[in-house]
């Protein structure tokens, strides 16, 4: 399994939200930059970001700091947050990060999405964020109708070959994953999952990597220092086949 340290930014500083609540917002550091660094020397591969800023506006605010992290680092990166048109996306990929997320467009823009896949096929990953089960939008600001279950089905059928499942409610909250609703859309596709949301713990990790999934977004807990992201790397990545 592999684990993607997260790096969320908004106005231009790395941040954590509790439970996607903007008005809940705690700052780590004013460089994010700076962070992507100590991430990198603690051993990761893969960086998870995302711009809160974009997220709410709808079309990518940070895209410029975003390139200064992928300029500075060897990290893979994906990218998520306000990417709701095929040029936002071009934008984002253009520079040089390896996925981005696309999450409000799989609810309000199928033709879109298809279009993206068929250009970008696997650098697409939709992020399927739900709220009691149900699919969030718009910067989590508000809960469609859709059951995330039955999104994926759809979505899969349709060529998505990679989704990020959030529990909002565990977000940022360090209660631990949601394994129930994990274990659920593993069943339901066959297309890669990585698990967000409520790490909080080196032992919820390993629980995490017993259950399938490809990959473990880690956000609080690294900063809290609840998890030590090299000893995680060491014990999880290096210790078993990815």
């Amino acid at each position: 399994m592999i684990i993607l340290p997260a790096i969320d930014i908004k106005d231009g500083r790395c941040v954590r939200l509790y439970q996607g609540d903007y008005a809940q917002v705690t700052t780590y550091d004013t460089d994010p930059v700076q962070v992507a660094l100590r991430w990198q020397a603690a051993g990761a591969s893969w960086l998870h970001l995302v711009d809160l800023d974009g997220a709410a506006q709808g079309y990518p605010v940070n895209a410029d700091l975003i390139g200064q992290i992928k300029k500075a680092t060897t990290l893979h990166i994906e990218v998520g947050g306000g990417m709701r048109s095929l040029d936002h996306v071009q934008q984002i990929l253009a520079l040089g990060v390896d996925r981005v997320i696309l999450g409000t467009i799989a609810i309000t823009d199928r033709a879109l999405l298809q279009e993206t896949l068929a250009r970008h096929g696997a650098s697409i990953v939709v992020g399927l964020d739900a709220r009691n089960g149900q699919v969030a939008i718009s910067g989590w600001r508000e809960t469609s109708a859709v059951k995330a279950v039955n999104l994926a089905k759809e979505l899969s059928a349709l060529g998505v070959q990679r989704f990020i499942y959030t529990d909002i409610a565990r977000d940022g909250a360090l209660t631990g994953p949601n394994f129930v609703a994990l274990g659920e859309m593993r069943e339901a596709v066959s297309s890669a999952l990585i698990a967000s949301g409520g790490v909080s713990s080196l032992a919820d990790l390993h629980a995490l990597a017993k259950s399938g999934v490809e990959g473990a977004i880690v956000g609080k807990a690294i900063y809290t220092g609840d998890v030590d992201l090299a000893t995680a790397i060491r014990e999880i990545e290096k210790e078993q086949p990815c």
